[in-house]
């Protein structure tokens, strides 16, 4: 069932813009009705919170406080991201769970990779849906980083691979799914049905909505959780405007405030999130309250200091994704 508070909100925030726009109450009441249908008809329940919990607050290897760190994309500024070698050195430095970023090669293998070209992390060029995996397979996924000499020859995975590995090390695993929904569905879908231990031990996260909808689709059972980090659409992740053109930037400052009321509102009740991965600078302890009481966690990203780490870890008490589990380092957004 719907929460009584937040469906009261939006219904009344429908009703009321849409009677404004049309100034007659037939519209308006349609209008309502017709998403107060559609939710409770399409809408995936959450996971029993139990489960969540499992997933979200491992006792095993959580601190005290029951805090996960999870390391961003295998903790990209310890060892070359999104390979093997991240994974085993965030087991190595005291990490709860690994962040991996799914992608697809030109022939339609699941890898990990985070852009959209192979150029910023590896020694080769060219966009990702271009290459085939044996082409991929050649190229050093550490030449880049900065320790390179010291994993030199690393390769990019294959995600069975690192799913591998992360269950090797007992590591709960964060899947960022970049889009390809159905694919990426198909390919986790399978996945699971392999190792099942995945049901407890990780969860499927992104900034679109679609992708995790065509999970709950294509496995119910699944954690998921909606990526969000307001103001993206408009501005860049150190709040520079992304667009010179005055009319440009200010009608995405609209469509930020609509996204963001939608997955406040909407979006999560829709896909039946079980986490909400928040950019860190917007979360407050009133923000994971809200969250709290709709039986959602909040998970800050991307916490890279110490001082910020004890803050997220001892005040809010709550999961953080960060590059490094054992130094400073830069911000990243």
């Amino acid at each position: 069932m719907l929460q009584l508070g937040d469906g009261l909100t939006l219904f009344s925030a429908v009703f009321v813009v849409v009677l404004l726009g049309t100034r007659s109450a037939v519209w308006p009441t349609v209008l309502t009705a017709s998403l107060y249908l559609f939710l409770v008809m399409f809408r995936f329940p959450q996971v029993p919170s139990s489960r969540a919990r499992q997933v979200l607050r491992p006792g095993t290897r959580a601190s005290p406080s029951g805090v996960s760190a999870v390391a961003h994309r295998g903790g990209g500024h310890d060892a070359p991201e999104n390979t093997i070698a991240a994974i085993r050195t965030a087991s190595e430095n005291g990490a709860t769970g690994v962040e991996l970023d799914l992608e697809f090669t030109a022939d339609g293998v699941p890898i990990l990779m985070h852009d959209d070209t192979v150029d910023r992390t590896t020694n080769g060029s060219g966009p990702l849906n271009k290459l085939l995996f044996s082409e991929l397979r050649k190229l050093d996924a550490a030449a880049k980083h900065r320790f390179s000499e010291r994993f030199r020859g690393e390769k990019v995975p294959t995600l069975q691979e690192a799913v591998e590995e992360c269950i090797k090390h007992q590591l709960t695993v964060y899947f960022d799914v970049k889009g390809h929904p159905d694919e990426a569905a198909a390919a986790l879908k399978e996945l699971f049905r392999r190792y099942p231990v995945l049901y407890n031990t990780s969860i499927v996260c992104s900034f679109e909505p679609k992708v995790i909808y065509r999970m709950r689709q294509a496995d119910p059972n699944v954690v998921t959780a909606l990526t969000h980090r307001p103001w993206s659409l408009s501005q860049l992740g150190d709040g520079t405007p992304r667009f010179s053109s005055a009319w440009k930037q200010n009608w995405m400052y609209v469509l930020d405030v609509l996204l963001d009321w939608a997955h406040h509102h909407l979006l999560w009740k829709l896909c039946g999130v079980s986490a909400f991965l928040v950019q860190k600078n917007f979360i407050s302890p009133d923000y994971v309250q809200y969250w709290a009481a709709r039986g959602v966690e909040v998970v800050s990203w991307t916490v890279n200091t110490a001082v910020e780490q004890q803050y997220y870890q001892q005040l809010l008490k709550i999961n953080y994704i960060t590059d490094s589990l054992v130094e400073d380092c830069d911000p990243h957004y």
